[in-house]
């Protein structure tokens, strides 16, 4: 990283563009990005790591107050000029530790995956869907629509409800085409307030640099006209929530060519992938549980992988550990067409590295191994009944942000993968993260039991 960047030729650069400060982001455990601002002309100090942090200041970077401190050094093929703010360049960086790369970062964490891949010979293509509400935050801190005529009980793809957010909705599609992303598809999604943006593919740590910058320019575009941008995965029970669906594919690190692609004809189970895919599928099914913790990584997103809840119809979101064909039931599936699979459980709280980092290396573990996914589910599973379930050997997902910890913790593979610091990271925040939950007394119970006894 930087090695081949002359910095001198960058600064001035970056001056001629009227930047004055860069920004190294680097993301806490959670996804959340963290850093300092540095003036222009300190940019080639900033690249030898001259920021430094205390890890045990921020949540899941390890350290105790007497640990020497962390630096962040910034990824200079990631700048991005912030359009509404062109003073000011942002960088995705990795932390370092007396200039080592720190591995209980998590973009640190995928780039050593992504290493892997490249000695078995392959890349990591990667797709993230971006869906997220824009909601008026009233005065008591509960959440509305600010919408007033976006009101259908199905208001999936409706255009007066797409046009009457235009303002906000243009703002994020032209910066995301003058970013080069290449967008090729928005819309209003099957929720009141509710949107969608689709954009071209990429190599993995690059969709992962763009997804979280996405989540900050939505915030901050929705800020600008009063409004909040939330990723969170399940705002109301009765609308569907938001997943930030994983689209995967390895390629030929010589060729560049898609590895899981071939004519659905010449697939016996007829969904357009080779026998690389299926063993990258038979992969993450196997360690589905461990990585649905990752994929769905807060209390509230349990409450989206749900089969229908206090919704009108099904939710849409996966609660089985399966893949299909174009069946938005499994938690797997495989889109018409083949040569790529998505794993539908990942929701908008998702911190993108971690789970490409455990998703890529599961697949790759069934890459190695062989291993087989079976016959692809084709049913309606929300309407399986118990017995039909156990049958074809179909589990569930956990269903609780406590039981996704659980599956996380008892899987060795975890540990292989992220090393036993990372690991406990995870595991002690969301572990606290559950527990102050349960801790909390909610309105629900106020009502439900205040009069009762």
């Amino acid at each position: 990283m930087n090695s081949k960047i002359d910095v001198d030729a960058m600064q001035r650069r970056l001056k001629d563009m009227g930047i004055k400060y860069c920004l190294g982001a680097y993301v806490d455990i959670h996804g959340v990005p963290k850093g300092k601002f540095v003036p222009i002309d300190h940019l080639h100090h900033m690249v030898e790591g001259s920021e430094l942090y205390t890890g045990y200041a921020l949540d899941g970077l390890g350290q105790m107050p007497n640990d020497d401190e962390i630096a962040s050094v910034p990824d200079l093929d990631s700048l991005i000029q912030l359009p509404w703010q062109p003073e000011v360049a942002w960088m995705a960086a990795d932390n370092t530790l007396h200039g080592e790369p720190y591995e209980i970062n998590t973009r640190v964490a995928l780039k050593k995956v992504l290493a892997e891949a490249e000695e078995m010979g392959f890349g990591f293509n990667l797709g993230i869907e971006c869906e997220l509400f824009v909601l008026k935050e009233e005065e008591d801190g509960s959440l509305s629509v600010p919408d007033k005529d976006d009101k259908l009980i199905k208001p999936c793809y409706d255009v007066r409800s797409f046009m009457n957010r235009f303002s906000w909705l243009d703002k994020m599609a032209t910066t995301i085409n003058d970013l080069g992303w290449d967008l090729y598809s928005l819309d209003h999604e099957d929720a009141n307030g509710q949107y969608e943006f689709d954009f071209k593919f990429s190599d993995a740590l690059t969709m992962c640099d763009r997804f979280i910058f996405f989540r900050y320019m939505a915030k901050h575009y929705a800020q600008e006209e009063g409004l909040l941008a939330t990723f969170m995965p399940k705002p109301f029970a009765n609308k569907t929530g938001n997943g930030a669906h994983f689209n995967m594919s390895l390629f030929d690190k010589d060729t560049g060519e898609n590895v899981f692609a071939c004519d659905p004809k010449d697939d016996p189970r007829g969904l357009g992938l080779t026998e690389i895919g299926y063993h990258f599928i038979a992969g993450v099914l196997k360690h589905g549980p461990a990585l649905c913790a990752v994929f769905s990584p807060t209390v509230n997103s349990y409450k989206r992988l749900i089969r229908q809840g206090a919704m009108a119809t099904f939710s849409w979101a996966p609660v089985f550990n399966s893949f299909g064909s174009n069946n938005r039931t499994n938690s797997v599936r495989v889109p018409m067409g083949g040569g790529r699979f998505e794993s539908r459980n990942a929701d908008g709280s998702v911190n993108p590295y971690l789970a490409a980092t455990l998703v890529l290396a599961a697949g790759l573990q069934g890459v190695r191994e062989k291993l087989d996914p079976g016959m692809p589910q084709e049913d309606n599973l929300y309407e399986l009944s118990e017995a039909e379930r156990l049958e074809r050997g179909i589990e569930f997902l956990p269903q609780n942000l406590a039981e996704a910890v659980e599956a996380f913790a008892a899987d060795p593979f975890v540990e292989e993968v992220l090393g036993s610091e990372l690991r406990n990271e995870f595991i002690k925040y969301k572990t606290e993260e559950w527990e102050e939950y349960h801790r909390t007394i909610s309105e629900w119970e106020i009502k439900r039991y205040s009069h009762l006894f």
